[in-house]
């Protein structure tokens, strides 16, 4: 029989920020963007909610795959302290050339997160952008 330790587990934390961001892309005319991206081609905002799931095996000394303090402090430095009360696409140098879609920014976080995080322990970044909307992203 397999220990416990020997298990993949799954720990996930949510946090909330909120960001102003315009979509619109450089690739498409003022007429063309009005046109894809409606009246969110205007500056608005949303209060996101991000949860990060890392996955692992479990620590015998200590009983978990990290502790969630230490989760909330890397989620603290990749996601609050560059995009809180930021407006994307002004605030944030990855946005100047990037669309500053719900899609994007969910690879923007995973990129920021694996920088910091443990190697190989992130498993999945989910951003709702609002309580119907969200955009969930594995790395892949």
């Amino acid at each position: 029989m397999e220990s416990r330790q020997d298990k993949i587990i799954f720990l996930s934390r949510t946090t909330t920020f909120a960001a102003a961001h315009r979509l619109n892309s450089k690739h498409l005319s003022d007429d063309e963007n009005r046109v894809t991206f409606g009246k969110c081609n205007h500056t608005h905002g949303h209060n996101y909610k991000v949860t990060v799931t890392i996955c692992g095996k479990i620590d015998p000394i200590s009983g978990m795959l990290m502790n969630i303090y230490k989760l909330q402090e890397y989620m603290q430095v990749a996601i609050t302290e560059s995009l809180d009360h930021k407006n994307l696409d002004q605030d944030v140098d990855y946005f100047a050339s990037v669309t500053s879609s719900t899609e994007n920014l969910a690879m923007f976080i995973w990129s920021s997160l694996e920088k910091i995080l443990p190697s190989g322990c992130l498993y999945k970044v989910k951003i709702y952008e609002s309580d119907t909307n969200f955009v969930v992203f594995k790395g892949n």
